[in-house]
């Protein structure tokens, strides 16, 4: 009896699940609905061409995240997707007829990033391939840097150039925006951080191939090593969080310390995770104990 009441109530909390997220998505889309129509009324009543070309570009924020929102959830087909982004799109492109500021180019530029980061993944897999997305990016790449050539300290427009260069693995030019936006706002220095920390991981990947023990590869890889290590240091240095959203610099640097027999340096790194309250994985810190002889 108290089983079958049991399953009742689970079957009565995942009905009521169901329901509320039905609700949500009406919600969410009435606000967009909402953007939309209050958009359109500013767009009639606008005195001038700046007013007017804002309120296009409010309609075409709305329809991107109408639709956007909507092919997350599966709730429109992809012809539904492609008009409301179309409609997007067209808002954006009279805005930035009648008033070409770095505003109008940048918030172009946001639905072009939507589009190809939506792209990207969905449900944990990808939904285009890399070229589909390049294919987005690209336009928003083009609207970023508009932005930036008409209002270079316009901080969101450098954080999204810098996070497509990330998303299509040009580190060196993610680290070169990211470093222009932490000369104007706090969040470029996190996403720098970040942004060393992948670009050290990628070194030590692309070396990471069996290599014949001559001596020129001894040397390459040592040169490989050392790049990575001094990415992750300044990864450190810029206060990387490696909070499990972030990328991890303690680890690898501690890895390539101990294989480079740089003990001292390696157990700094152990204190610095340890006053940071960081996770050092078990085997690195047992092989570091091993091979060093300390056990602090």
């Amino acid at each position: 009896m108290k089983t079958s009441l049991k399953l009742a109530m689970l079957a009565s909390a995942l009905l009521l699940l169901g329901g509320c997220a039905r609700i949500a998505h009406v919600l969410y889309l009435a606000s967009y609905d909402h953007d939309i129509r209050s958009a359109a009324k500013e767009i009639e009543s606008a005195s001038d061409n700046a007013h007017r070309a804002e309120a296009y570009a409010k309609r075409g924020s709305a329809y991107s995240e109408k639709a956007r929102y909507s092919r997350a959830f599966k709730l429109i087909s992809s012809d539904e997707y492609n008009r409301l982004f179309g409609l997007a799109i067209q808002d954006h492109d009279e805005a930035i007829a009648l008033d070409p500021s770095a505003q109008a180019y940048y918030t172009r530029g946001v639905t072009y990033y939507d589009r190809g980061a939506l792209d990207s993944v969905a449900d944990g897999r990808l939904m285009g391939s890399q070229d589909d997305r390049r294919a987005w990016f690209a336009p928003a790449t083009a609207d970023f840097k508009k932005a930036i050539e008409k209002d270079a300290r316009l901080d969101l427009a450098w954080d999204r150039l810098g996070l497509i260069h990330e998303t299509t693995g040009e580190l060196d030019l993610a680290i070169a925006d990211y470093t222009q936006e932490m000369a104007l706002v706090p969040l470029g220095k996190s996403r720098l951080a970040d942004a060393y920390c992948n670009r050290g991981g990628s070194s030590g990947q692309k070396d990471s191939r069996p290599k014949d023990p001559d001596q020129k590869d001894q040397n390459q890889k040592e040169k490989t090593n050392q790049r990575a290590i001094a990415d992750f240091e300044k990864s450190l240095e810029l206060g990387a969080t490696a909070d499990g959203c972030s990328c991890d610099p303690y680890n690898p640097l501690l890895a390539l310390y101990t294989g480079g027999h740089r003990y001292d340096q390696a157990w700094e790194v152990v204190h610095k995770a340890q006053k940071s309250k960081k996770w050092i994985e078990p085997g690195l810190l047992d092989k570091l104990k091993k091979e060093s002889g300390r056990a602090t």
